[in-house]
């Protein structure tokens, strides 16, 4: 395996264009290899088996969407700072706006904004279909939207004695 490091690095370096995301695919390549060893086939060429396991790698890797970046210099690090007077009464709205969806659209709207969760963890946590989750965010986004925005009332809650 490690004769094959040098091959592996020209031929990433060929794929990739760029020299760190050559050695960060030969880095994949190598502990996808090392983790998988028991699926060569011994007397196989290894090299053969190490440049299919980078191509595969690269080719994934170009399907998958990438972030744009932007190198950043010293003077973009300083962000504008938003005024905080208004934060909390910001966040007293949104309070407010909350209680007034369902407790079952509450609870996929927080799991997805606040927890992060996908929706299928979201079903699994709940117990409900997957369509479920899905119907609930779209419900409680909108009736959400619509609180903030003033396009709903919000609902009076009755006392009983």
């Amino acid at each position: 395996m490690v004769s094959a490091v040098p091959r592996l690095r020209r031929y990433a370096r060929a794929l990739a264009g760029d020299h760190a995301a050559a050695d960060d695919l030969v880095q994949d390549t190598l502990q996808r290899a090392w983790t998988r060893i028991d699926t060569w086939q011994h007397g196989a060429d290894m090299r053969a088996w190490l440049f299919s396991i980078l191509h595969n790698l690269h080719v994934d890797q170009r399907r998958r969407p990438g972030l744009t970046t932007v190198a950043l210099d010293d003077e973009a690090l300083e962000l504008p700072v938003r005024a905080s007077q208004t934060d909390g009464l910001d966040m007293r709205d949104l309070e407010t706006a909350l209680q007034q969806i369902l407790p079952e659209q509450r609870e996929v709207l927080l799991l997805v904004a606040l927890e992060d969760m996908s929706y299928e963890e979201i079903a699994r946590t709940l117990g409900v279909p997957l369509g479920t989750v899905m119907s609930r965010l779209s419900r409680g986004r909108s009736r959400l939207r619509g609180v903030m925005e003033g396009r709903i009332q919000p609902r009076i809650l009755k006392v009983v004695k």
